[in-house]
């Protein structure tokens, strides 16, 4: 699987991240502070990372800045991108499922080296459910996203 990673630092998890994806088998393309030549501030990063993922550069992405937050904001402003901040393996798991994410966000500043292993473990072995009510939700944010166009 190709994923997006965007990161406004190079700290904390952020080299974990991209050694873990690596291991995991999975190709990166880097934004942010992960790739010299670009931007490094956080909502630029997560921008770039976000489009990735709806122009079909990438399956997915992983956004981080320090508290997370900000990188999910910018990467949710995307048409499209349904990015959830993730601190612990169940609520990477929900997100997956019943929301389909398509965007991990993390916080450089929490999460650590065992929390990423989990969160990447539930976050790739998870697919999105098929039961009606979540798939309704799901075209439900489509159509806010056509109305705010």
């Amino acid at each position: 699987m190709r994923i997006s990673v965007a990161a406004d630092e190079p700290v904390g998890v952020a080299q974990d991240l991209i050694e873990e994806l690596a291991q995991r088998g999975h190709e990166t393309i880097l934004h942010g502070a992960l790739e010299e030549s670009e931007r490094d501030d956080w909502a630029w990063a997560s921008e770039a990372a976000a489009r990735d993922v709806t122009q079909g550069r990438a399956d997915q992405a992983i956004v981080c800045c320090w508290t997370g937050t900000g990188a999910s904001i910018a990467a949710n402003k995307v048409a499209g991108i349904r990015a959830a901040l993730c601190g612990d393996a169940t609520t990477a798991k929900g997100a997956r499922q019943w929301n389909n994410a398509n965007v991990l966000a993390l916080s450089l500043r929490s999460t650590s080296t065992a929390e990423l292993q989990e969160i990447l473990d539930a976050w790739f072995t998870t697919e999105p459910s098929t039961e009606p009510d979540d798939q309704a939700n799901i075209a439900h944010l489509s159509a806010i996203e056509r109305a705010e166009q």
